[in-house]
């Protein structure tokens, strides 16, 4: 329990937390509010991603947002808005309403807000004829130059290449008008983001796991909370859907004293072994827990002598073959989610410098589950992959595999030898000389079935939902049903199946499938 909370705990001067409460701190307060402005925000035509960046990144400085409005394009609730705020907190930001059309009222409505009127400011008039060849004040292009008198510009600095921002932001006394466009105002607020530091804010935060429904622990969550409200907040974050725990408890306190008094409640007063020891960033450090575990003093150990193989086999396909020439095989299973993880963290460990898209192939079924789709596409991302759509039998597939990419020269696998027809591989096996040439790499061939799950729980890998579902072995929607050796009758009288990790029998695996 103690390597759990260790594990997962980050001392930071400043941390991303999203949960507020009242919190006494000995750093002074600097407080945030911030008025998203649109009507199509409104209409939910557009989703706002901007007070979520904007609330995140403020809290790493010091900062605690006290109050978010979403207003739409009227200039006297814009002026209204902005008023209010301006007297209530240290700094307020504006997200949207800035453009050439006629509903674009946030100058106007900041300068309303104190009495002000708008003007041509002489240096965004000069950008405007730069960047956009306006030359008439009267043009539409002109209304980005038309700002309260009595702002100020304030340009930001590229962080990477130190060179000043071209466009700058217009402040008005405790004002930052931020455009609406979220790539355009990340990288400005980025730009600026010294603006609002709070110098004297130092917090330390602790993220604890737990496999207990949130119902179940209220009480002990009350509790702790009433002992130590005065220093520490306490957050709790139920998640219906994660594999791995039920829900995340977020402690923040300006004294690392007192948080690790309330980490110490917690872990006394919760059910015993509720809490786990889970990876948040199980991509991130995937590279670094796997070579941990080859490196390990487990010699013997049966699993992680697979591990190390399959990790050694990866290593020599990356010796005969570049990137270029290797795809990945991944449907979105079990084995081959293992599979990907494993080649992620061997290439991140030999080529870290290497951020192009690793391919990885689809072989797509004629009606797959929603779940995997979705599941492939999210991992598409985590990955960083370029997912090379294919749908028909594996014979077809690979050969127009072979003729769309030419340069392909290997395809690693996540084949097991219990696998159909699987019995006669190696680690390094072509394809039979009828069959579409390509170098088929089986790093996991010898994994068994509780090797592939020991690997994913163990190093907390992402992977399909419905395995948590009862399914045991995913192939298309009209083949594949959950396993009947998990099933089982809940207290309420419904069936319901176990997780495909729990089964006890792996020569059951298939069970589901017709």
């Amino acid at each position: 329990m103690e390597r759990a909370v260790r594990r997962a705990t980050t001392l930071l001067k400043h941390a991303a937390f999203r949960h507020s409460n009242s919190m006494q701190m000995t750093s002074r307060d600097f407080t945030a509010g911030i008025i998203v402005i649109g009507d199509e925000i409104l209409k939910g035509q557009t989703t706002d991603t901007n007070s979520h960046f904007l609330c995140k990144h403020l809290f790493t400085l010091g900062v605690k947002v006290k109050k978010i409005s979403v207003i739409g394009d009227d200039l006297e609730v814009i002026a209204k808005e902005v008023g209010e705020f301006s007297s209530k907190y240290t700094h307020v930001i504006t997200s949207g309403g800035i453009g050439p059309t006629h509903d674009d009222l946030t100058f106007e409505g900041v300068a309303k807000a104190f009495n002000d009127v708008t003007a041509p400011h002489p240096d965004i008039v000069e950008l405007c004829k730069q960047f956009w060849g306006a030359q008439d004040l009267s043009s539409p292009k002109m209304k980005l130059a038309m700002i309260p008198k009595s702002a100020r510009l304030v340009y930001g600095v590229n962080k990477k290449t130190g060179e000043k921002n071209k466009f700058p932001l217009v402040v008005v006394n405790n004002v930052y008008i931020f455009p609406g466009v979220p790539s355009i105002m990340e990288r400005a607020f980025i730009a600026l983001e010294d603006l609002f530091k709070n110098p004297d804010a130092h917090f330390y935060t602790e993220e604890i796991y737990v496999q207990q429904d949130e119902v179940s622990i209220a009480s002990v969550l009350s509790e702790v909370d009433r002992e130590f409200k005065a220093d520490v907040t306490l957050g709790s974050y139920p998640d219906f859907h994660n594999s791995y725990y039920k829900v995340k408890l977020m402690l923040e306190s300006s004294k690392p004293e007192q948080i690790h008094r309330a980490v110490t409640a917690l872990q006394e007063k919760l059910p015993n072994g509720s809490i786990i020891d889970y990876d948040n960033q199980p991509i991130s450090n995937a590279t670094r827990r796997v070579y941990d575990l080859i490196q390990s003093d487990s010699a013997q150990d049966h699993y992680v002598s697979n591990v190390r193989e399959a990790v050694s086999v990866i290593e020599e396909c990356l010796q005969k073959y570049s990137l270029d020439e290797i795809c990945v095989g991944f449907n979105g299973g079990k084995d081959c989610t293992a599979l990907l993880h494993l080649y992620h963290a061997v290439v991140k460990r030999k080529y870290p410098d290497f951020h192009e898209k690793h391919k990885a192939l689809y072989i797509k079924s004629k009606l797959p589950f929603p779940e995997v789709e979705k599941f492939i596409q999210i991992s598409r991302d985590r990955y960083h992959l370029e997912m090379l759509h294919i749908e028909g039998r594996i014979k077809d597939s690979l050969e127009l595999l072979r003729v769309q990419h030419p340069h392909i020269k290997a395809v690693i696998m996540g084949t097991r030898i219990t696998d159909p027809y699987s019995s006669h591989l190696n680690a390094f096996s072509m394809t039979d000389a009828d069959w579409p040439q390509f170098m088929r790499v089986n790093p996991v061939l010898h994994w068994s079935y509780s090797h592939i799950w020991k690997f994913l729980r163990d190093l907390c890998v992402p992977y399909c939902s419905l395995y948590d579902r009862g399914y045991t072995s995913l192939g298309s929607m009209n083949n594949t049903h959950p396993n009947p050796l998990l099933q089982y009758i809940d207290e309420h009288g419904v069936l319901k199946y176990k997780p495909a990790y729990t089964l006890t029998d792996p020569t059951k695996e298939r069970d589901g499938r017709n």
